[in-house]
């Protein structure tokens, strides 16, 4: 459930670090259906699998994961942070049911290797409805909620995420955003002042609006960071980049995590 230090925090900082919130069983079962199904490159598809990345050095992007097994399909609706989600979306009890309360608009693993980042994007300042924080009327309202679910240990110089605190308020575009930005030459956010860097065990997740201001340090370790995100927003959302749910995920799916990646069965005639 929701604190009464979770909605300080939450509403202060624009993320909260949630320890421990992937058992040791767990990790090892992503990790390891991440294994089966690698090496991949962007373009490919696995099954309803597919490689990604931006164009830059951050690494590869396996979307719409929770297509790729059991393990993937759990963290739909993962204890450890789904009532979080949804009070900060806004509560199950402010959507039409016949609809649900979440939907999530992209999932996948990113596997990063030495040298790779992403550069700073979001911020406040953007007043994006679909990234939007808001509190209104004693609710919060937020237009996406991100879990991002650390599978490697991340230290000092494993590229952790970099987020700048309270920057999911701001007015002002950040006064280095253009040297720091996603596809720039300098296109990480160890530099960025304000930002700070999270440390995480394997297991860790961090939960965080997206308009707060964010990124990632440089890899320079070797080995990869892997991490999973799941982006949850209202029902009334449509996917990122144009995937849908396979007829065979639907099948497979309980109807409670059904609702939460297809809040609505395509209507066709008969």
């Amino acid at each position: 459930m929701v604190s009464a230090r979770d909605e300080f925090f939450f509403d202060l900082r624009g993320y909260l670090l949630l320890k421990g919130a992937l058992s040791q069983q767990e990790i090892h079962d992503v990790n390891e259906a991440i294994d089966a199904l690698l090496p991949m490159q962007p373009g490919e598809w696995k099954g309803y699998v597919h490689g990604h990345n931006y164009g830059d050095e951050d690494g590869l992007n396996l979307q719409q994961i929770y297509e790729g097994g059991e393990a993937f399909e759990k963290l739909i609706d993962h204890p450890s942070w789904i009532e979080k989600v949804k009070y900060f979306v806004g509560g199950a009890d402010t959507f039409d049911y016949n609809h649900g309360p979440l939907f999530i608009d992209e999932c996948f693993a990113n596997i990063r290797g030495p040298g790779e980042a992403i550069g700073l994007h979001s911020g406040g300042h953007e007043g994006t409805k679909r990234t939007q924080f808001r509190y209104y009327n004693g609710r919060f309202h937020c237009g996406q909620i991100n879990i991002l679910m650390a599978l490697t240990d991340i230290g000092p110089g494993d590229g952790g995420t970099m987020v700048i605190p309270g920057s999911h308020k701001s007015n002002f575009l950040h006064p280095d955003f253009e040297k720091y930005r996603m596809r720039s030459e300098e296109a990480s956010v160890d530099e960025v002042e304000g930002a700070i860097e999270i440390h995480m065990e394997a297991g860790d997740a961090i939960l965080f609006v997206d308009c707060l201001g964010h990124g990632s340090a440089k890899r320079v370790n070797p080995g990869d960071r892997r991490i999973i995100v799941y982006r949850y927003g209202p029902s009334w959302g449509n996917f990122r980049h144009g995937y849908q749910v396979s007829d065979e995920l639907a099948a497979r799916l309980s109807p409670e995590r059904l609702q939460i990646v297809r809040p609505k069965a395509p209507l066709v005639p008969n």
